[in-house]
């Protein structure tokens, strides 16, 4: 059986989605397929950020996220368990679970007209080309094609040969604990080396772990044991999952031909945070009108080219946030950022606005990176408290 589509999303995570409901609005005939059957198990700590909810609002209607996430306005910043903050009036995170929200999403797209192929396998696929063949041996074909599917992305391997270099790319632990001690956020900054911990309350419970940058984060199962232990948690290590992400290794040009790419699939990670869900959700409505509207003047060959400039201030984030992360994370340079963090309470205000999805960091610009550098620099001069 042949289906010819406007367009074919390969991937119904949050980018996925996002552009089979935002291509819809457009007036887009979709096909969206993931080998996956909703609702499934997908390991992410779940933070929703002001600047993602805003995203969701924008694609999927305001409010849509309300009833899947338990927010929070209380973090608690630290230091291998060491207090450097706790902060009761920071900025709202949200968190939700990945099973329940991811399945609200494809459950939206299809909602808005979206084919589903969900639970069906790629046998192969020409993304260029815009042609799928399913397991099945349903051909589905359209003039433009937006790869969705994550890290390990069978549009990107298609397009490239590989979806990422692992030496770049971050890898993450977690594990899901049934007990919930209040609703206070725990980040801790040195859990693990070019990475963080964390401990985030969720309606049903706690996701616990952490996550580090490529080969740089070391022995990640250590870590995790050392970190779930005092927390009352040490049992729950054996039961622990794993993912990649490509944190702050995004695609320039995040395509080839006809074929987009969208959320993790194109690296759109923050290298600091790990949180991709919001340009996940952005990318994926971008992508969607840009194909839109290269379909609307018959020159899909366009598409890509009107993604990438849509796209271009999200790469401006992620290139500043490339930057920071050496301040952050580099090991002759963290503790004096924690001793900076610790000692001012404006600074940890400002670092968790940028975490919270709150301030972007080209809103810093220049001046106050060279401002911390000068901060750093002063704790290292200075006796330690």
């Amino acid at each position: 059986m042949s289906r010819t589509h406007d367009l074919i999303v390969v991937g119904a995570g949050p980018a996925g989605a996002s552009a089979a409901r935002a291509a819809r609005a457009g007036g887009l005939s979709v096909a969206l397929v993931d080998k996956a059957a909703f609702p499934r198990d997908k390991l992410c700590g779940g933070g929703i950020t002001g600047r993602c909810r805003q995203h969701l609002d924008a694609v999927f209607g305001t409010g849509f996220a309300a009833g899947l996430c338990l927010t929070t306005t209380h973090v608690r910043l630290t230091d291998r368990g060491r207090p450097l903050g706790d902060l009761p009036d920071a900025p709202p995170i949200h968190m939700t679970m990945r099973r329940d929200f991811d399945a609200a999403l494809a459950s939206a797209a299809v909602a808005a007209g979206a084919d589903p192929f969900l639970g069906r396998r790629i046998a192969a696929m020409d993304p260029a080309a815009g042609t799928v063949r399913l397991a099945d041996g349903t051909a589905l074909s359209a003039p433009v094609l937006i790869g969705a599917d994550g890290v390990a992305s069978p549009v990107a391997k298609a397009l490239y040969g590989r979806a990422f270099d692992p030496a770049r790319t971050a890898l993450a632990l977690e594990v899901e604990v049934p007990d919930r001690d209040g609703v206070a956020v725990e980040i801790d900054l040195a859990a693990v080396p070019w990475g963080y911990g964390w401990d985030f309350p969720k309606a049903q419970g706690r996701t616990l772990g952490l996550g580090g940058i490529g080969r740089r984060a070391g022995d990640l199962e250590a870590a995790l044991a050392a970190f779930l232990a005092p927390r009352g948690a040490g049992g729950a290590a054996a039961a622990c999952k794993g993912a990649f992400l490509p944190a702050g290794d995004y695609r320039r040009t995040p395509g080839r031909g006809r074929a987009l790419l969208a959320g993790d699939a194109a690296g759109l990670v923050d290298p600091i945070t790990g949180e991709g869900i919001g340009w996940a959700v952005l990318s994926g409505a971008l992508a969607a009108r840009a194909a839109a509207d290269a379909l609307a003047v018959g020159a899909p060959d366009t598409a890509l080219a009107r993604y990438r400039r849509a796209l271009a201030p999200v790469h401006r984030e992620l290139a500043w946030a490339n930057r920071l992360k050496h301040l952050v994370y580099a090991p002759r340079l963290r503790p004096l950022f924690l001793r900076v963090l610790e000692r001012e309470p404006e600074v940890q205000r400002r670092f968790l606005a940028l975490l919270a999805g709150e301030r972007d960091y080209a809103d810093m610009g220049l001046a106050s990176f060279r401002r911390m550098a000068g901060r750093m620099l002063r704790a290292a001069l200075a006796r330690p408290a």
